[in-house]
């Protein structure tokens, strides 16, 4: 369930960072854009990936670039540290975290604590939801 909020932001970061990156940057020529930034393809081509491959990516249709795409990602569209390792969090979360519940002392019935006293000479347990009879 988390997997489907996670790949969108994937594909909105990718298109974000890629409005930020002028061609020049890459000694590639100018031109004229309708829209800031590189193309599809450019990243694409500079990341080493298909164009195809990329588009998925950006539409959240690619679920798990590998680590190598995306380091070529980061590079293609000149990330910072920071930036890189977010897009690393991105493409690849981790396992959801488990909260640990705060441990509760549990404590015998004083009929029972009284009754394993009497017994001293005579092995015992009492079994808890965490030790099973």
């Amino acid at each position: 369930m988390a997997e489907h909020r996670i790949i969108p932001r994937l594909g909105e970061f990718l298109r974000a960072r890629r409005a930020l990156v002028r061609s020049e940057q890459h000694g590639m020529p100018a031109g004229t854009r309708r829209t800031p930034g590189l193309r599809r393809e450019e990243v694409a081509m500079l990341a080493g990936v298909s164009t195809d491959y990329y588009v998925r990516l950006e539409q959240g249709r690619e679920k798990r670039p590998s680590a190598q795409v995306v380091e070529a990602l980061a590079r293609a569209l000149l990330l910072e540290d920071e930036a890189a390792a977010y897009l690393r969090g991105l493409a690849q979360p981790g396992p959801a975290r488990r909260t640990r519940r705060a441990a509760r002392r549990e404590y015998a019935a004083p009929g029972l604590v009284a009754l394993l006293d009497a017994w001293s000479a005579t092995p015992a347990r009492t079994p808890t939801p965490t030790i099973r009879a």
